[in-house]
């Protein structure tokens, strides 16, 4: 039996829970195969950019405005697939603090133990920026559990963290957790996020019909139980 030629995918953790549970099992189950490596979008376009090349790109808005405006992935084939929102998540079990204004977030960073964000991720370069404007990130950082890349909720795990910050479909990604909500409107940062096939792609005709699959009604589904809201 010939094994099918995999999609390669290199692809931002925002869409990692919805693809391990439905998406990706439902593109194998058509006898197809997909090869994914996953980041942080800031960590995937300094691969981009020193030459790393794959059939499908799936980043930020502003990343893929880059990858489109550089020449890198057809423009043609670009779709843009979901919304994602910054959330607060503990440990399962725990008491689940006041985040419901802007006041009462402040208020419950302040008080607690440590908080765990990611460096390279969106939402962590975000919520760097947040605190600063906020005037409290010495307080917080100097408690901070900060990690390159990867899920944040996993320090809740661990008990180096009592918070996690992340995307919300990030932090779902992660068993033994429990999602607090939403970070308050006033401070809430919504991330968009597209895919489109690379121009030196292997498999360009395989790669479209992997794009539609992202954007099938069953994977709106998905994207909609894991906390994403879908652009299409």
């Amino acid at each position: 039996m010939t094994q099918a030629t995999p999609v390669e995918v290199i692809c931002a953790f925002v869409v990692r829970s919805p693809f391990d549970a439905e998406i990706l099992p439902a593109w194998e189950q058509q006898g197809h195969a997909v090869q994914v490596k996953w980041d942080t979008t800031s960590v995937i376009m300094e691969s981009i950019r020193s030459g790393f090349r794959s059939d499908v790109a799936l980043v930020t808005v502003s990343a893929m405005d880059e990858l489109v405006a550089d020449g890198i992935v057809d423009a043609d084939s670009r779709v843009e697939l979901v919304e994602s929102n910054i959330g607060i998540a503990v440990k399962a079990g725990e008491a689940h603090p006041d985040i419901s204004s802007k006041a009462a977030f402040i208020a419950t960073l302040l008080e607690a133990r440590s908080v765990a964000y990611s460096l390279g991720g969106a939402s962590g370069i975000y919520f760097k920026s947040l605190i600063e404007k906020l005037g409290i990130a010495a307080e917080i950082n100097a408690k901070a559990t900060t990690l390159p890349g990867g899920f944040t909720a996993e320090k809740l795990l661990t008990g180096e963290a009592s918070l996690a910050i992340q995307q919300i479909s990030e932090l779902l990604a992660v068993q033994g957790i429990e999602i607090v909500g939403r970070l308050p409107d006033a401070v809430q940062k919504p991330t968009s996020f597209s895919a489109a096939v690379f121009k030196e792609a292997k498999n360009p005709a395989l790669s479209r019909e992997f794009l539609k699959h992202l954007q099938s009604s069953s994977a709106a589904n998905a994207y909609q139980a894991k906390g994403l809201d879908p652009l299409f």
